[in-house]
């Protein structure tokens, strides 16, 4: 298992700091959040790839269906070749307008079904944008015509940046859509609830349920013929950072369930302790099970 931190903060400069600290402290990735009207998350990756040398970094996570495809890639490979190859790129559907109206000040909310619609062919348009060769493409919501003028350099992993995507454990079309890619970010949706509900989420999720849908990735991904390549699972979550042998006893359970990357947040900490409490708690290490 490796272990990422994820920086609830806002400040871009303390967040640079931070980066090389965690990466000085043993962990293994270093993550920011992405808003729709906030610090930029990508500007601030791209500093903290000039003062760390091994640490993966990426969003946590980046609303795609928010975001120009093109633009999105641009960041992303910029970062990639900044930090040569350190990227990882953690996508979903962003949140709805009904759970959190300041993420939409600017636009209405056109609804789930056409989020993943966008989310579906962002990341489809990406893989091709990332290779920075020509290339056409005509769906729903996007298109793009043949140029060979201006190509922008190419990513340097291969054969994409590594793309971990949001996906509800049971429901099948947005489990078939993680399949397809690198890893996930798991959401569960209990049998018998009515939408997603954050706190009974993280009430009922279980390692015996990652297990579950654990098992049904794998068979789907050697069905499309790709059980042969790396595929993340991510879980989320706090620990203490003070007593190793608690905190590894938290964690040990999702990594016997199958769980790859644990990443640690605690977003209840209130703006004003976040600097403060990052510091400590990257410095007090991972919580290696």
């Amino acid at each position: 298992m490796q272990h990422g931190f994820i920086y609830t903060g806002s400040d871009p400069a303390f967040a640079v700091e931070l980066a090389a600290l965690a990466e000085e402290s043993g962990w293994d990735a270093f993550f920011v959040w992405e808003g729709i009207w906030a610090t930029d998350p990508w500007s601030t990756l791209a500093a903290a790839a000039m003062v760390t040398e091994r640490i993966r970094l990426g969003t946590m996570l980046s609303p795609v269906p928010r975001r120009r495809p093109w633009e999105l890639a641009g960041q992303t490979m910029t970062v990639d070749r900044l930090s040569n190859g350190r990227v990882i790129l953690s996508a979903g559907l962003g949140v709805p307008a009904d759970v959190e109206e300041r993420f939409w000040i600017f636009e209405d909310d056109p609804g789930r079904r056409v989020r993943a619609e966008l989310l579906d062919e962002g990341l489809e348009l990406m893989q091709q944008l990332w290779q920075a060769e020509p290339f056409e493409y005509e769906g729903e919501h996007y298109r793009a015509r043949r140029t060979e003028a201006m190509l922008p350099p190419a990513i340097v992993q291969e054969p994409r940046i590594p793309t971990w995507v949001v996906g509800v454990w049971p429901r099948m079309r947005s489990m078939r859509r993680v399949a397809r890619y690198d890893g996930w970010i798991p959401n569960y949706a209990p049998p018998g609830a009515d939408g997603i509900d954050p706190v009974e989420q993280q009430r009922t999720y279980t390692p015996e349920i990652a297990a579950e849908a654990i098992a049904w990735i794998r068979s789907e991904r050697q069905r499309l013929g790709l059980g042969d390549r790396p595929f993340d699972i991510v879980q989320e979550g706090t620990t203490g950072g003070v007593d190793r042998v608690a905190d590894a006893a938290v964690v040990r359970p999702w990594a016997d369930a199958g769980v790859t990357w644990w990443l640690e947040a605690d977003w209840r900490v209130p703006a004003e302790r976040v600097a403060p409490y990052s510091r400590a708690r990257v410095l007090a290490g991972p919580p290696r099970p």
